[in-house]
């Protein structure tokens, strides 16, 4: 499992730690062959909507070369869901299996065209600039269309992020992991 953490400017940094924390550990645990993963952006160094600033070591990598994408949310989602060039970028994700987002990232996908005919949520702030780009707005802490796995609001990352794991793994990693998270708050609906 090849994943591409996307981060932009004014990204929220807990929307990508939270589900980053969570389905990073699958390799720790050897739950599935080959977790890796890569921090890309369009461009060298972003910051956050805090000021915290990353350096980024894959620039707009083709994002077709990987098996999940993960699209944190942020306020400047609602301006970037109109940048031409990074959502042609996002795009060439078109492939990989799995598309996911937490928060406002919904918007991306959205933009991208990814969540089409899909049921989606996001922040609840955004569920009316979500509704053009998806077939239903779910009022939910996460939802999964298929492949498409999508959350709402800054700590929805953290269930997300175990959701995702549980889908791909099962119940019993997806509860250890939560277990060394100590986080108590997650209550699996499969």
């Amino acid at each position: 499992m090849k994943m591409a953490f996307i981060l932009f400017d004014q990204m929220t940094t807990l929307d990508l730690v939270g589900f980053f924390d969570a389905v990073t550990r699958m390799r720790i645990l050897n739950a599935m062959d080959h977790v890796q993963w890569d921090f890309c952006s369009n461009k060298e160094e972003i910051k956050d909507d805090r000021g915290l600033t990353l350096k980024i070591e894959h620039v707009s990598p083709d994002l077709s070369e990987y098996d999940l994408i993960f699209i944190p949310g942020g306020f400047s989602t609602r301006q970037l869901r109109y940048d031409s060039a990074f959502i042609s970028w996002i795009q060439t994700a078109r492939e990989v299996e799995y598309k996911v987002s937490v928060c406002t990232g919904a918007l991306i996908l959205g933009a991208a065209g990814f969540l089409e005919g899909k049921r989606a949520t996001t922040n609840p702030s955004a569920y009316e600039l979500l509704a053009p780009y998806c077939s239903e707005v779910v009022k939910g802490r996460f939802i999964r269309d298929g492949n498409i796995f999508t959350g709402g609001g800054v700590s929805a990352s953290i269930d997300l992020g175990l959701y995702l794991v549980e889908s791909l793994t099962g119940k019993e990693i997806a509860r250890e992991i939560q277990e060394q998270m100590h986080y108590p708050y997650y209550n699996s609906p499969l």
